[in-house]
């Protein structure tokens, strides 16, 4: 009995890298808090604002009994609780309590009689009370009545536009908008670029995804993989998350005093300043103004202003794949052009096709079919909104998908010149048994094994009765 292996090792890997399985996978707040040290959530629960944020991201049943044994000072017994939900929503329940354990909220202590009870984390019951009951904010507007008036959102909505924008800009390979050192740390950090051979970054497939996603959740992901460089710079983690749910707990339009501000939350505020998250007027003016970026940071319904969301649906869609660009902004029709074969280019209207070759580029990129979908749903023109995208090129865009999917690729091991009939069935039961049987043909008793199985058929093979083929 002879052993293969099924597929090169090199050919496995560039098929693996070409394939688009690298999906990128945003954290919601829930999933990056537990990621967190106990040390840092009992930090982060020292401050209202982050306080009332975690409280914002609980499950609705573990949100109603947080308030309601907020301002009881006993433990509240585990058959009490349980009371406080019917017997059909009892998964809901265990679901939140799974939350609130692992956020480090909820804790199980001892009551009267050797029974066990919930009581809530003393610091962050606390502070939850002075964020519920209005107190507690540590970053208080100006208070010269001239500050306190509000300013024009529409200039603030184009200035963090802007510079997002700037951002995109050079993630797309656009030159004539330069950005800091800083951004193209984090940048680099979340893998949407990497370094070429000549030390310049370019983009990566995951890059490509995020180019797709809303504004809302590209601040998000970039402001996680920013706190990640905090980290490798030796600086408190702690504090930056703290003063980034402050002002994402802000009102859009105020402005807001820089007095007595550390040194390095200076340098925070100014790397935010950049990436249009906040508004100054001058650096030494002692005040910044949150812009929208980080107000609605993470949502995934964000209010964005009439003015964005017109600047944002620009793309009219028609059923013969035909798709035109109503802008004269080169990022957007970069980003069109990712999955479209781009036909002409005017001032202020751009033209392509959507074709089998141009949206598997895109597949091979890493790009999702689901992505392409939404991308153009989210930026159909306001002219469409009613008759909405074309349902044949939603499922033609599938169907190109589906079409690279027919084929899955995995790595085995192949066992040939098995002497006898018997010998073959129980190989190739015991494969199957331990799930490793990937392919079997009877007539030429051949079987192939994963990779992962091959070394417990071997064991199996060799303390086996060997039959004689005679």
């Amino acid at each position: 009995m002879s052993k293969k292996t099924s597929t090169n090792k090199k050919e496995r890997k560039n098929l693996r890298k070409d394939d688009g399985s690298t999906i990128l996978k945003v954290l919601t707040l829930y999933e990056y808090l537990i990621k967190l040290p106990e040390a840092v959530q009992d930090r982060l629960y020292i401050h209202p604002p982050t306080c009332l944020a975690v409280f914002r991201v609980l499950p609705d049943i573990a949100q109603v009994f947080t308030l309601r044994i907020l301002f009881i000072e006993q433990p509240v017994p585990l058959s009490a609780l349980s009371s406080w939900v019917p017997a059909k929503y009892s998964r809901e329940l265990e679901e939140s309590i799974e939350v609130a354990i692992n956020l480090h909220i909820w804790k199980l202590t001892s009551v009267s009689g050797g029974l066990k009870g919930w009581i809530l984390n003393s610091t962050f019951k606390k502070k939850l009370k002075v964020a519920i009951m209005s107190g507690g904010r540590t970053t208080v507007p100006n208070s010269d009545e001239t500050a306190l008036k509000a300013r024009d959102i529409d200039i603030l909505d184009s200035y963090a536009y802007e510079r997002w924008e700037c951002i995109l800009y050079y993630m797309v390979g656009s030159k004539h908008k330069g950005i800091s050192s800083d951004a193209v740390r984090v940048l680099l950090n979340a893998g949407l670029m990497v370094r070429d051979t000549d030390n310049s970054p370019v983009i990566t497939s995951t890059g490509y995804q995020f180019l797709l996603l809303d504004m809302a959740t590209q601040v998000w992901y970039f402001m996680l993989h920013y706190m990640e460089t905090v980290e490798s710079r030796g600086l408190d983690l702690a504090q930056y998350l703290i003063f980034l749910f402050q002002i994402h707990l802000s009102t859009l339009g105020w402005d807001y005093i820089t007095d007595g501000m550390p040194e390095n939350l200076q340098t925070f505020l100014q790397h935010l300043q950049e990436f249009g998250l906040v508004y100054q007027r001058k650096l030494k003016a002692g005040r910044f103004c949150p812009t929208r970026l980080v107000i609605e940071m993470g949502r995934e319904n964000s209010h964005t202003s009439k003015r964005m969301k017109k600047k944002e649906r620009y793309i009219v869609v028609e059923t013969n794949f035909r798709i035109y660009a109503m802008t004269d902004s080169d990022l957007k029709v970069a980003l069109v052009a990712l999955f479209t074969h781009m036909l002409y280019r005017f001032p202020n209207m751009s033209a392509g096709i959507l074709t089998r070759d141009s949206v598997q580029t895109a597949l091979r990129n890493g790009i999702t079919a689901a992505q392409i979908v939404r991308f153009l749903t989210v930026h159909t023109h306001p002219q469409m909104q009613e008759c909405g995208m074309p349902q044949t090129v939603i499922d033609q865009i599938y169907l190109w998908e589906y079409e690279r999917n027919r084929l899955t690729y995995r790595d085995g091991v192949l066992y040939s010149d098995i002497n006898t009939p018997n010998d073959y069935e129980a190989i190739k039961n015991y494969a199957a048994d331990i799930g490793a049987l990937l392919w079997c043909d009877e007539r030429q008793r051949n079987i192939i094994v994963s990779t992962d199985g091959h070394n417990d058929v071997t064991t199996f093979w060799k303390k086996q009765p060997k039959s004689n083929p005679f």
